[in-house]
């Protein structure tokens, strides 16, 4: 995953500015669609009376939604992981605190030890041959019977392509379809609990989203998240 690492290194600095211009359309900004992966994430845990205390933020970027992990989620401890040094320098200096640390894929030890897992717009980024790599280090991560929650963005999206198109650090992007990224689940050791899709309406439509609460198997949204256990 090291050209992953090469790639964030050089937009590092520049990200927020980058990915606010690539999303403008929505008008929305990224924190925005954090803190609505979050919240929807909180909500599924809820459903299944899951409380996790130690979370791994796989990917994690600049580190902007670990510390929302922690907080909404009420845990006790969270692991951001990146491969991009720049990016984790980044966090460290905004965001790291007692039980808030970032740590490069290199560094990180607790394995077995995480009750949840959480990554956005991760995986495409990595090449396909690689994923199922990626996906051994989540899954050696978490304990048996852990959770991890699965973001992407959804190919089968208008919006989702244009936004990406708009973007310069998902121009070589090559993005997962949910059948295709369930599959690979699956042959990881996770066993699919639920598929939902968020994010239909833009700003302008905002008076509309109510209705993503009803129609979230649908696959409509710009993004989808996948609730997953490890089995084995």
């Amino acid at each position: 995953m090291k050209d992953a690492g090469d790639l964030f290194d050089q937009y590092a600095s520049a990200y927020e500015q980058a990915l606010s211009v690539a999303i403008a359309p929505s008008g929305e900004g990224r924190e925005y669609f954090a803190k609505g992966r979050v919240a929807w994430l909180k909500h599924c845990l809820d459903q299944i009376k899951e409380s996790p205390r130690a979370i791994l933020d796989f990917g994690c970027g600049d580190g902007a939604t670990t510390p929302l992990l922690l907080r909404d989620l009420s845990a006790e401890k969270a692991v951001g992981v990146d491969v991009s040094e720049k990016s984790l320098e980044i966090a460290r200096n905004l965001h790291a605190a007692v039980n808030l640390q970032y740590e490069s894929m290199d560094e990180f030890q607790s394995w077995e030890q995480m009750d949840l897992a959480y990554c956005n717009g991760v995986f495409h980024h990595i090449p396909p041959a690689r994923r199922a790599e990626a996906l051994s280090l989540v899954r050696r991560s978490l304990r048996v019977g852990g959770l991890f929650s699965f973001w992407e963005n959804s190919p089968w999206s208008p919006a989702t392509r244009y936004v990406m198109s708009r973007c310069e650090f998902d121009r070589d992007a090559v993005l997962l379809t949910p059948p295709e990224a369930r599959r690979l689940l699956r042959e990881c050791g996770f066993a699919v609990l639920r598929t939902d899709f968020r994010f239909i309406f833009p700003h302008a439509l905002r008076a509309l989203r109510k209705i993503e609460d009803l129609v979230h198997r649908l696959p409509l949204g710009t993004q989808y998240q996948i609730l997953c256990r490890k089995i084995r």
